[in-house]
Formats: C-alpha cells, structure tokens, sequence
C-alpha cells in the first residue's frame, strides 16, 4: 500500500515542483529580465547591487535540485507503469539536457560575465552581445521549462489514471 502511494504521490509533486519552476522562469522572464536588460551594461550593474542581498540564484539552485531528486524518484516510481514511464523518462532528460546543462553550459558563463567580472573586464559591447545571447538562449530555456512541466503532468495523470484502473 506504501508503494502505491508513493508511485503516486512523488510524481503528483514532481509535477507541482515542475510547475512552479516553470512559473519562476517565466515571471523571471516577464518582470525581472525586462529591467536586468533594459541598458546594458548600466542596467547591469543595477541588477548587481538590486540582487545583493539574494538573486535567482538562491532561489533556482535549490528548486532545481528538488526537481532533479523528484524527478528521479518519480522516473524508479513509476517504471512499471508503461502509459506514465516515457513521459517522467521525457520530462527528465528535458531538465537534465534542455534546462540543467544548458544552464551550466550556456548561461553560467555569461552571468560570470555579466554580473561578476562586468564592465571592470569586459567592454560595454561584449556585455551587450552577452546579454542578447543570453535573452535569446533563455527563450529556449523557458520553452524546455514548459516541456518538462508538461510532460510531468502528463506523466502523473497517466499514473493516477492508471491506479484509477487497477483499483
């Protein structure tokens, strides 16, 4: 009976921390982004001393932590039912490769650049083009965030269906 709950319960949270870093990313994107690029590389700096005290940062390394562990836990949970495995299997390796290491990969470097070493370093004209490099990659980032909430959703909904069944 433990298992049964389990298989249910940890993809219903999946899903749920899923959405709600979906819905970070694109709050991000709507309210925070528009004033972080609005003067580059002034707005920049702006953005430094505004995120001081805590920025994105603090608040997307441990939820995508959370996601990455719920999304595991769900993916072992759930390998027995077929109609809910591709979609958990999906939306994984949509975070992993379409958010986590693209992140790492892409986005990390250009915050560095940006945020940490900024105009005492680099020229206003490599802060500009690292900061539209970085708002056209991030499109993609928040089109991977949807995916992956998408596809968990749909997962959990096949393993309720599915419980709804043998029940």
């Amino acid at each position: 009976m433990t298992r049964h709950w389990l298989t249910l319960g940890i993809p219903a949270v999946y899903a749920w921390i899923a959405a709600v870093a979906f819905s970070a990313i694109a709050v991000e994107t709507i309210i925070i982004y528009p004033n972080v690029f609005h003067d580059v590389p002034a707005s920049l700096g702006e953005a430094s001393a505004f995120f001081e005290v805590t920025g994105p940062a603090d608040f997307f390394r441990p939820l995508g932590a959370a996601t990455i562990v719920a999304a595991v836990a769900s993916t072992v949970l759930v390998w027995r039912v077929r109609a809910a495995r591709w979609w958990i299997v999906g939306s994984l390796l949509t975070l992993i490769f379409g958010e986590f290491l693209f992140s790492a990969l892409y986005f990390w470097p250009r915050n560095e650049m940006m945020f940490t070493e900024g105009a005492a370093v680099h020229s206003s004209e490599v802060l500009r083009r690292a900061a539209t490099e970085f708002e056209t990659g991030h499109r993609g980032r928040l089109a991977m965030s949807a995916v992956t909430a998408g596809a968990a959703f749909v997962g959990f909904l096949r393993v309720y269906r599915d419980r709804l069944v043998r029940a």
